[in-house]
């Protein structure tokens, strides 16, 4: 009886072993990028263009977001009449907000920059992410809505770091937390993902961002992906 017992529990702790190596960060992070498309699917995007509003206060602004892999990031947006628009391109970042009473482009801060310029990895930071120079940690789990979701840590090469929430059904990643530098002093920005759709490339993204930073969440209403975007469209009119 004795031994049924003993090899009870060698069977039991065999599984337990097994469950265990399969939630390693790199496990969690595969089912991922297959949750969302597969790899081969996302290392065929090289540009996107995206149509979305912001929607506060009663005023619908409309945003479009024009992307090229590893070359540039441009944000355009328009309030009460007034355009303005942010460019990140590898030569560097601008802003122009005439709302806020610029009157022409102005340089982006080296904060603002650090951050911005992990946007042109359209593919997706955790892609390749150990020939990136970045690495993963998984750090146990996160109650989100009494969902127990998986805890990843992505630290990036230049030593920034993020923490990425995975459901564990869908693995989509539903929510993204990190530490940005505003105004000389830290704080957190956490960044809500929902609605994922698939698009005819065959990947899904959200369709829904919530950013803590921002009155209200941006929607998407229309992405399409390796569309020619041209070089002129991230260079700043000064």
């Amino acid at each position: 009886m004795k031994s049924i017992k003993l090899l009870t529990l060698a069977i039991a702790g065999l599984f337990i072993t097994s469950f265990s190596f399969a939630q390693t960060a790199d496990e969690i992070v595969n089912k991922h990028i297959e949750a969302i498309g597969g790899k081969e699917n996302w290392k065929k995007i090289t540009s996107m263009r995206s149509e979305a509003t912001l929607s506060t206060q009663g005023i619908e602004i409309p945003v479009i977001i024009s992307q090229v892999h590893n070359k540039g990031v441009k944000q355009e947006f328009t309030v009460m009449g007034m355009s303005g628009y942010s460019i990140i391109s590898v030569d560097g970042g601008w802003n122009f907000n005439p709302m806020a009473g610029q009157e022409k482009p102005e340089p982006m801060t080296q904060d603002e920059l650090n951050v911005g310029k992990e946007q042109l990895d359209l593919q997706g930071e955790m892609l390749d992410y150990k020939e990136k120079g970045h690495s993963l940690e998984l750090q146990g789990n996160e109650d989100i809505d009494g969902v127990s979701c998986f805890k990843i840590k992505l630290t990036r090469k230049s030593g920034r770091e993020s923490v990425y929430i995975i459901d564990p059904k869908s693995f989509y990643i539903i929510r993204m937390v990190s530490k940005i530098t505003a105004n000389g002093q830290e704080v957190e920005s956490k960044v809500n993902l929902s609605n994922y759709q698939k698009l005819p490339a065959g990947i899904f993204i959200p369709f829904t961002m919530e950013n803590s930073a921002l009155p209200a969440p941006i929607t998407l209403t229309k992405v399409e992906v390796n569309i020619k975007i041209e070089d002129t469209v991230f260079q700043v009119q000064k």
